[in-house]
């Protein structure tokens, strides 16, 4: 019988790292138990902080013996910031324990054996590897163990920064952050020294008040744009105010080519303006991947690891065998990234998207690429596939269908609807292992089988992988 209570302190072995990044370890009675910012092979004393039937939450109270995948973070804000939850870990480690999450999580939760998953493919670079960041204002500064012993006075009233582990509240000023690039902390600096000049507030949801929201920064890594998102709530004085911050910041940082300022009037805190204004150059920046140019909007997803995303589209390029008789569904499609790296192999691609900023994106990416066999589709996919036989009647059948959704996964109607298409082949790239092994789960059931599965780490330090499925009717 399970005697723990909360605020016990028990030793543990970390085991392995479960999904999500926190260590994992069980009693001598077998309890699984969940500690916070532990490594494989630690011995550590833990405070039980929450207890449920079958596991318990822990933090760390003594480390008794160290783990020898243990390194120096680079990262002055490592433990304060929620940006690198796993800097404190061998790289090497890292995809160790990323692999083995990825395998577990899909048989554990969709309930299968015996899967062929390839080794995990390292990302080309560990730091600077990101081509967007998303910075947010905040009037309540979360300081930092050595902000916290230097005994100076900071004010906590306005920051600019990342928010702090599951603190959707709290945000530490962070000026200098190793995944983007170095010129953008310039340029994040900057902006934050503008800001706290302007007496504009930062934005808060206690009361609904304040003008600075958030600061998105995009860069192409291999054609040198760099796009600043001003994202504020509604106020004509400080749309006043980014129009000298637009031209500060082009005077001073000449590689800064589009400044765009996006006005979000509703109450949630989300990075995403109900209008958007122009303040420099022409509102978007180009990526390159392989041979094609793909330009990208303030809105429009693209995956934040370029060279890696180059990567994971040849390898659906080369494991889809592709030919030109050949009808492709790309569900999901953002700013056609999939489609136009696909398009040249196929008698035609489909792609399926909800936002429409993304549809026009990957339009415009056709026409700059001169592919002419891509058609874009506007709408939400529980509504555009609500009968299969319309979209087979309207769009062709699909040999291949690739399915490329945000970490929720899909909406619990599409994979039936996805089955009752019929495709040859399926991808499934997903973010989330979790959601993917539920979606897996139901697209298996009668039809079809996993035939590859690779891991890939889209995202060095944190806890999240990138996940390829390849899946064949039997």
């Amino acid at each position: 019988m399970n005697t723990l209570h909360k605020n016990d302190i028990i030793r543990l072995r970390i085991e392995a790292l479960a999904f999500g990044g926190q260590g994992v370890a069980h009693t001598d009675e077998g309890f699984t138990v969940f500690v916070r910012n532990a490594l494989p092979e630690q011995e550590v004393d833990v405070k039980i902080v929450k207890k449920r039937k079958n596991y318990a939450e822990a933090i760390i109270n003594r480390v008794v013996s160290a783990s020898r995948f243990q390194v120096e973070p680079r990262c002055s804000y490592y433990g304060a910031c929620g940006g690198c939850l796993l800097q404190h870990l061998d790289y090497a480690e890292q995809l160790v324990q990323k692999q083995r999450q990825v395998i577990e999580t899909i048989e554990h939760i969709g309930g299968f054996q015996d899967l062929t998953m390839l080794s995990i493919m390292p990302s080309p670079e560990q730091y600077y590897y990101r081509n967007k960041m998303e910075f947010s204002f905040s009037n309540r500064r979360w300081l930092t163990h050595s902000e916290i012993s230097s005994q100076q006075i900071f004010d906590n009233n306005f920051c600019l920064g990342l928010h702090a582990p599951g603190r959707f509240d709290k945000v530490v000023d962070v000026h200098c952050c190793f995944l983007l690039s170095e010129r953008s902390n310039l340029v994040l600096n900057q902006i934050r020294a503008f800001a706290k000049n302007s007496q504009l507030a930062p934005y808060t949801t206690q009361d609904h008040s304040g003008y600075w929201r958030f600061v998105v920064i995009r860069e192409s890594k291999q054609l040198d744009g760099m796009m600043v998102n001003l994202v504020t709530a509604a106020d004509s004085a400080g749309d006043r105010l980014l129009e000298q911050l637009a031209q500060q910041l082009t005077t001073t940082f000449p590689f800064i080519t589009t400044v765009v300022h996006n006005i979000n009037k509703k109450k949630a805190q989300i990075a995403v303006g109900d209008e958007e204004r122009i303040l420099f150059g022409p509102g978007y920046i180009e990526e390159k991947l392989d041979d094609l140019i793909y330009r990208i909007s303030a809105n429009s997803f693209f995956q934040t690891n370029s060279a890696q995303a180059e990567n994971m589209y040849r390898l659906i390029a080369q494991w889809g065998d592709f030919n030109k008789d050949q009808v492709v569904y790309d569900l999901y499609c953002g700013a056609g990234s999939i489609a136009l790296f696909i398009a040249n192999k196929v008698q035609k691609v489909v792609g399926f998207e909800i936002v429409a900023q993304a549809l026009r994106d990957a339009e415009l990416n056709s026409r700059i690429n001169r592919i002419a066999n891509c058609e874009f589709v506007e709408g939400d996919l529980k509504d555009q596939f609500a009968d299969p036989a319309k979209v087979l009647a309207r769009y062709d059948w699909p040999a291949i269908i690739i399915i490329d959704p945000p970490r929720s996964g899909m909406h619990p109607s599409l994979p039936d609807k996805i089955v009752q298409l019929q495709p040859n082949t399926i991808f499934y790239v997903s973010c989330n292992p979790a959601t993917l092994a539920r979606d897996l789960k139901l697209i298996c059931q009668d039809k079809y089988r996993i035939d590859l599965i690779q891991p890939i780490d889209m995202f060095p330090h944190t806890a999240h992988c990138e996940t390829v499925v390849r899946l064949l009717k039997k």
